[in-house]
């Protein structure tokens, strides 16, 4: 069955572009036809990466949405025979959300065949309280038919609150219903961080980086073992 991702967190800066770049790796690394959409009006990270063959889609002027622009987007969701990853910017957060809700979109590609998912980041330390908020209303706006993934972005930090990871607070067992996934994205040491930066600064997919020249054999390794760990979650979920 097709699908329709999107990735959503209204807190910019928290890795989300990071979770739709590897997300659309994986799916293509499986034989998925794919339609990658960049959204994003301030920051177009994923189209820089040539291999993923993103498209840029400006769907706001201003702080405006232009809801002709998402219109024909959502055309093509619900009529080409493929599956769609978008990712949405932090500044289209709160507009694309009430277009979806008012517009009745989730039922209209689940009524074309496709699967819908949210995928929602959340990050730790200063990032934490911003991103559970966005978590928060994901569930409360999502209809329930939507598959909801969470990604636990440690990067910044391990997501705690009064000591309880995710899976212990509040918020998360209220909605645990709702959740069809978590994934986890832990604090990489010093050495695998340098190499997943400077892949992602080269615009590099984990593909690139196995023919790149400028990746040695051990840094190839462990951006490999990322790959791995990554591929693997996500296996178990789509």
């Amino acid at each position: 069955m097709k699908k329709a991702h999107f990735v959503l967190q209204k807190k910019g800066g928290v890795g989300k572009s990071v979770t739709a770049n590897w997300l659309a790796q994986y799916l293509l690394s499986q034989g998925e036809l794919l339609e990658v959409i960049d959204t994003d009006p301030s920051n177009a990270t994923l189209s820089g990466f040539k291999a993923l063959k993103a498209q840029h889609i400006q769907l706001m002027e201003g702080t405006v949405l232009k809801e002709a622009k998402f219109d024909l987007l959502m055309n093509r969701v619900l009529q080409e025979d493929s599956s769609f990853l978008i990712d949405c910017g932090a500044s289209s957060f709160i507009p694309l959300n009430n277009y979806m809700i008012e517009n009745g979109v989730v039922d209209m590609i689940k009524e074309s065949g496709k699967e819908v998912y949210a995928h929602i980041v959340i990050a730790g330390e200063s990032h934490l309280m911003d991103t559970l908020s966005g978590f928060a209303e994901m569930v409360e706006q999502m209809p329930e038919q939507v598959k909801l993934i969470v990604w636990l972005n440690e990067f910044f930090g391990k997501i705690e609150a009064d000591g309880k990871p995710f899976e212990e607070m509040n918020i998360y067992l209220e909605n645990e219903h709702r959740i069809h996934a978590v994934v986890g994205v832990p604090k990489y040491s010093e050495m695998f961080s340098a190499d997943i930066e400077k892949m992602l600064k080269s615009k590099l997919t984990f593909d690139e980086v196995r023919q790149s020249p400028e990746f040695f054999i051990m840094n190839k390794s462990r951006v490999f073992r990322v790959q791995q760990e990554i591929y693997r979650q996500l296996g178990t979920v789509l």
